[in-house]
């Protein structure tokens, strides 16, 4: 691939483009492709959901390695080789002879899944910045949140024309001709540091330019905030809290068509499920306006809040379409603030040291418990209906508020820990 300077902005898009082709592919179609894909394989949908959580959990187990090698080789580099992974793999899913090829193929595709995804673009845009890592990363989740909003309806109609075997050949393409030749551009492009993206400034001297390998120089990003006598603990919390939220929002977003329609909403549940996306796009870009106007643990509070409030609300009003709506959109709004938080509440309270090594052993933990969510959402949805199934995730979602309640308070009781600002 060629060595073209490339501009702050043009590398958020490209990131965010290729964010939407990635969740799309590997995550998002899947509510839409489970029930095809079942029938055509001779089992339940439940069970195509468990191989499902399974994928995710080996993933998961993966994420730690690959956030080392970030850090390690550089984000982008990690990119453009997951991007031909997951082309290749999504091939081999769409052409698998039966179950055991199946489930062997979609679990070698999850496995690559992290390398493309949010951590890894995170850990690009923060590796690259000279300080404005949030504003970035923000930027780039607010392209991105149309991801369902395209595919959730870009998979329904593909399916309605070609199998599911030939949607996710297509897929394929995408990520082959599309995803990997952005990550090529964005790996190959001249660095400021060495081995990170260019992100700073393109007006900036080129002598001012660090030798490569050498250590970037401090910046608002790069210091610890928390004292090391509750960092442990913060962490820890941190990490559950985001993995209980994740599991009641992998539930529903693995099956946000099928719940809806289980409760009565009918064709209505497709139109509805379409709100998702522009409302993670509205509350990011109102985040941008506050973001360094508010402390991020209460912005994180008010986020994790609104999935159990939204479940609460949906099976309280079912089949009400109005109701529905308030759901979509809540929920929209608790996993557009929540995308960003899970890169930038990290950077806030520890730093940009070992940063994809850190992302990666978050997203381990979080994906030990959203790989389960779709198989246990589907198992109580089909066994005791559509209602019980959303109060029990509810739940769930509330289990995860309290661990950053938790964290509040440790740093009430801790004057010396300051209070994360905009990275």
């Amino acid at each position: 691939m060629p060595r073209l300077p490339l501009s702050p902005t043009a590398v958020v898009w490209m990131l965010g483009a290729t964010q939407i082709l990635g969740y799309g592919t590997v995550y998002y179609s899947f509510a839409i492709l489970a029930a095809p894909i079942a029938t055509s394989l001779g089992l339940s949908v439940s069970t195509v959901f468990g191989l499902f959580s399974l994928s995710l959990l080996v993933g998961g187990a993966i994420a730690p390695f690959v956030g080392r090698r970030m850090d390690r080789h550089g984000a982008p580099a990690v990119m453009a080789a997951g991007s031909v992974a997951v082309g290749l793999l999504l091939a081999a899913t769409a052409w698998a002879p039966g179950v055991v090829g199946f489930a062997i193929a979609l679990t070698a595709l999850q496995t690559a899944a992290p390398a493309i995804l949010y951590d890894a673009a995170f850990t690009t845009l923060v590796q690259a910045s000279d300080g404005g890592a949030r504003r970035r990363i923000t930027h780039l989740t607010l392209i991105a949140g149309f991801a369902s909003t395209l595919f959730w309806p870009l998979t329904s109609w593909l399916a309605a024309h070609m199998d599911w075997r030939g949607v996710l050949m297509v897929f394929a393409a995408l990520n082959l001709l599309v995803c990997a030749p952005a990550h090529m551009l964005i790996a190959r492009a001249p660095s400021r540091t060495g081995r990170a993206v260019p992100l700073a400034e393109p007006d900036a001297p080129a002598s001012e330019a660090p030798a490569a390998g050498a250590p970037a120089a401090a910046t608002p990003d790069s210091a610890a905030l928390l004292p090391e006598a509750i960092a442990g603990r913060v962490y820890g919390l941190m990490t559950l809290g985001f993995a209980l939220s994740g599991f009641m929002l992998s539930a529903l977003l693995a099956q946000m068509v099928p719940a809806l329609t289980a409760l009565g909403l009918g064709g209505a549940a497709l139109v509805v499920s379409t709100l998702f996306g522009p409302a993670q796009v509205i509350v990011r870009f109102a985040d941008m306006f506050v973001a360094g106007r508010r402390d991020p643990l209460l912005v994180t509070l008010f986020a994790m809040a609104m999935f159990p409030l939204a479940g609460t609300i949906l099976a309280a009003t079912a089949p009400s379409v109005a109701g529905a709506a308030v759901f979509a959109v809540l929920l929209g709004f608790g996993s557009g603030l929540k995308s960003i938080l899970q890169g930038t509440l990290p950077l806030a309270l520890f730093g940009r040291a070992a940063y994809g090594a850190r992302l990666g052993r978050m997203t381990l933990a979080r994906q030990f418990l959203a790989a389960a969510a779709p198989f246990l959402f589907a198992w109580i949805l089909e066994r005791l209906g559509a209602s019980v199934a959303l109060l029990s995730i509810a739940a769930v979602g509330i289990a995860g508020v309290a661990c950053f309640v938790e964290i509040a308070r440790l740093r009430r009781r801790h004057p010396s820990a300051a209070s994360p600002g905009r990275p």
